[in-house]
């Protein structure tokens, strides 16, 4: 398997936790599409993605993961947050794909329904 960078984890994770998110709200919201979308953007943001990050409980392990990813150089920055909450958010989608390309399938079921709360 290769090894991803940080920015390439961070560009797949964002797929994941989006795939996830929309997929949690076609599944379990029966209101008509644009609430849905609605939810989907406010789960999806940069800033509830830094705050999801923070709270969570990590291990060494994926603390390097995130440290990697918050401190990487990236040429662009979100337009509806800060810089802070767009570094957190590029280490949580990082994170979520390292789980995934880890095969760490529990631990990222159990940040990615986190995250939709």
């Amino acid at each position: 398997m290769k090894e991803l960078s940080s920015l390439e984890l961070a560009f797949l994770g964002d797929a994941i936790h989006t795939l996830f998110v929309r997929s949690y709200a076609l599944q379990t919201m029966n209101s008509p599409i644009n609430v849905i979308n609605k939810f989907c953007a406010e789960k999806c943001s940069a800033v509830h993605q830094s705050e999801v990050l923070q709270a969570l409980t990590l291990t060494d392990e994926e603390k390097e993961v995130v440290r990697r990813a918050r401190n990487v150089k990236a040429k662009h920055t979100a337009k509806n947050a800060d810089v802070k909450d767009y570094k957190y958010a590029t280490a949580f989608e990082a994170l979520v794909a390292y789980l995934q390309r880890t095969q760490q399938s529990d631990r990222l079921e159990e940040i990615l329904l986190f995250s939709i709360k």
